[in-house]
């Protein structure tokens, strides 16, 4: 069964509401052109032969590394370039994400969808200008946060007149160096009145893991991956990549861009066969 959210539409592509389940996936940094490039023609090939709606990700630049040594990317003038490049020679959807006030109407300008990273999800003055660019807003759940906390974030966005939102649940601090996740979330945060989505793959990184930066557990993306299209999530967020191994950010946790038509298949055929009456609206226990 899935929340009833409200329907939204970006480009050519409808979420949200009983819209089948669509696909935000990409590496997690430019790595270089090339590889961007036939990184995003691929996953277009592999979502159009299966008809799941996709929407591109890559990062310009990854403040929130664990070490100064780690991989940022190229920056935000060459990341953009790439991205307007890819927009216009594939024609397809962008996301990426904003660590800064500073940046935002320049990234504006190039993306469709703005993504506020979950360690900076309650920076209000960067929620309120990436909002009032009335540009889709990404909002990723801290893994210090609470679901039904998230209501408290959604009325920023809102409260600048933009309801272009998704939720994303990320996964939850448990312990040192780990997280899991609950998937009572899901439809927590869609009794918001916004679809949510899972990202399956930072949900098994292993934050701090490998000593100075993180480190994953990849192999468990295909069972979060299942159980949340089996919870009704309106959408899946992967980071992609040809050969993890070889990845300069994220590699531990990210899925190999070939493992991804069969468990797309298995996704998509989980996602039919869920039930679509509106539900009856749920209240925390504890609220």
């Amino acid at each position: 069964m899935r929340e009833k959210t409200r329907e939204m539409q970006i480009g050519p592509i409808k979420i949200g509401g009983n819209n089948p389940m669509f696909l935000i996936a990409g590496p997690c940094v430019i790595e270089s052109e090339d590889m961007c490039f036939e990184t995003a023609k691929r996953l277009l090939e592999i979502t159009s032969s299966l008809s799941v709606p996709f929407i591109f990700k890559a990062s310009y630049d990854k403040a929130n590394r664990m070490s100064a040594a780690s991989y940022r990317g190229p920056g935000i003038k060459e990341g953009l370039r790439i991205l307007s490049m890819l927009k216009k020679e594939l024609d397809i959807l962008l996301l990426t994400d904003v660590h800064s006030v500073d940046e935002v109407d320049e990234v504006a300008e190039v993306v469709d969808i703005l993504q506020i990273p979950a360690l900076l999800c309650r920076q209000t003055d960067l929620i309120i200008k990436a909002a009032a660019t009335n540009r889709v807003i990404n909002l990723k759940k801290g893994q210090f946060m609470a679901p039904w906390d998230m209501l408290n974030l959604v009325e920023k966005v809102v409260s600048t007149g933009n309801e272009n939102l998704i939720l994303t649940e990320r996964g939850t601090t448990f312990g040192y160096n780990n997280l899991v996740v609950d998937f009572r979330s899901i439809p927590i945060m869609q009794s918001t009145g916004y679809p949510v989505i899972l990202d399956a793959t930072h949900s098994v990184q292993l934050p701090g893991g490998a000593g100075n930066c993180s480190s994953g557990q990849a192999e468990f993306v295909p069972y979060l991956s299942k159980a949340g299209a089996a919870c009704g999530c309106n959408g899946l967020f992967m980071e992609i990549h040809p050969c993890p191994q070889k990845a300069l950010c994220d590699g531990a946790n990210m899925l190999a861009i070939d493992e991804l038509p069969k468990l797309l298949r298995m996704i998509k055929g989980i996602d039919e066969l869920r039930d679509t009456r509106a539900p009856v609206t749920r209240t925390p226990e504890h609220q």
